[in-house]
């Protein structure tokens, strides 16, 4: 590392200070009713429902029915629908293909006391009611229903002008090909419209362009893929050939989370008041610096999990979560006791002081390494595990946990996902920032007596 200036103390110690505040605060403007968030801050956290309290469920087909792959994200279309429907827009749904599960998670409506979530499941698993209807009211002639629709599959084709869009293919049951036939010859004179409408909720109105009688229709509009596929998924699941049963379902008190986050919060400050004062009466100046690292270490850990960053989306805080960030801090401590004791050694076997804390630091970095590699692994393989089926470290490790279907749980992703980023932060303040900031001190006259580094006095 060259040579390191005075003033870089004041600068990474401000640049920390200031970060920690605008991760703490964040910052929104307000222009009459509209809010604007620039910076998350600590508020604007998604805390998971073990700690804002609600629901987690898991369906299956009834009478043991093998569904297949499409069955299931049909199925799982109906059950988003719905969601919305109920104003439940905060949740997290995953499909386990192995084990023939619909996994959701959706906390408890906000300013909301008498919500029933046992009525919400309920109406989460009942059987979907798909109709197709003429114009753009539930209360119009109905052309199709669910039935009448054999299959439905999203493609990319050329329009009339030589484009490429994505549109949904309809295939139709002999019934329904005499019924949409007739319906459409009608229509197509008047300019009318078909309406799809799952339960009561319409999911697409469409003007009819030409008579349909060969029982293949198409369905254009301004689809991208995922829209047109979400679209046909829908569709098929007015055709279900089986209802959805509740395997498991538990419900989490808001009380008891909230609980649970104050006195981890709590906690936490306690330990990290307690761990800062353990390092400065024990290591001293090393202390110090290491305190600063560690504030800031926190500080980044809570950045990645708010979003704060805007390339990197945010992620839902559990308990766990939280104890991951403790564990992180604990690695960072460790890392700064290391190179502490590196730096005494040095000291104490007569070397100067800018020689002492340049080997000190060398010589800490292959155990701190070491060390933080290995719980980078297993975060990585507990994110892998226990995250959702597309996650990076899920589509990674594939090769291994294809064999034991998915095991979503939000709570163990999200101690593994604080800890992985706490312990890659360990290395940027831990190791970077406190390297910086403890050459920087020992430029200046007042501080390089050896004895503020844990040796004796001599220099």
């Amino acid at each position: 590392m060259k040579k390191v200036k005075k003033p870089v103390f004041f600068i990474v110690f401000g640049i920390i200070l200031l970060f920690t505040y605008s991760v703490y605060a964040g910052f929104a403007t307000q222009y009459g009713d509209i809010k604007t968030i620039h910076i998350k801050g600590l508020k604007d956290i998604r805390l998971g429902i073990d700690i804002r309290g609600g629901v987690d469920v898991s369906f299956s087909p009834d009478n043991d029915v093998n569904a297949t792959d499409a069955e299931l994200d049909s199925a799982m279309e109906v059950i988003k629908v719905r969601l919305s429907k109920l104003n439940i827009n905060d949740y997290e749904s995953y499909i386990d293909y192995q084990k023939d599960k619909l996994i959701v998670r959706f906390p408890w409506k906000a300013d909301e006391e008498d919500f029933d979530p046992e009525k919400a499941v309920k109406e989460l698993g009942e059987t979907a009611m798909l109709k197709f209807i003429e114009g753009t009211d539930i209360t119009g002639p109905e052309v199709l229903t669910g039935k009448d629709v054999v299959s439905a599959y999203s493609q990319t084709q050329y329009d009339r002008n030589g484009a490429l869009q994505n549109v949904v293919v309809l295939k139709l049951s002999e019934e329904g090909k005499s019924k949409f036939g007739e319906a459409t010859t009608r229509l197509y004179s008047q300019a009318g419209v078909i309406s799809i409408w799952m339960d009561d909720t319409n999911i697409s109105s469409a003007t009819v362009s030409e008579p349909i009688t060969d029982g293949e229709a198409i369905i254009t509009g301004s689809f991208t893929g995922a829209d047109a596929k979400a679209l046909a998924d829908k569709i098929n699941s007015g055709a279900l050939p089986f209802k959805l049963k509740t395997s498991s379902f538990k419900t989490i008190s808001p009380t008891m989370g909230e609980g649970a986050l104050d006195s981890m919060v709590l906690g936490g400050i306690i330990a990290f008041c307690l761990v800062a004062l353990f390092m400065i009466f024990t290591y001293r100046l090393p202390g110090f610096v290491a305190a600063i690292a560690l504030l800031g270490q926190m500080a980044g850990t809570l950045a990645i999990v708010s979003g704060y960053f805007g390339f990197m989306p945010s992620s839902t805080l559990t308990i766990p979560g939280i104890a991951g960030i403790i564990l992180s801090i604990g690695m960072g401590v460790d890392a700064n006791i290391i190179t502490s004791e590196r730096i005494k050694e040095e000291i104490n076997a007569g070397k100067s002081l800018d020689t002492a804390l340049r080997l000190g630091y060398d010589r800490a970095f292959t155990s701190i390494f070491d060390g933080n590699i290995t719980v980078i692994i297993v975060a990585a393989v507990l994110m892998g595990a226990f995250g959702a089926p597309d996650g990076f470290f899920a589509k990674m490790l594939n090769i291994v946990f294809r064999y034991f279907g998915v095991s979503t749980n939000s709570t163990i992703y999200s101690f593994g996902f604080t800890l992985l980023a706490g312990v890659i932060l360990n290395f940027v303040m831990g190791v970077l920032a406190s390297r910086l900031m403890l050459f920087s001190l020992s430029k200046f006259k007042a501080f390089r007596n050896p004895k503020l580094y844990g040796g004796a006095d001599s220099e």
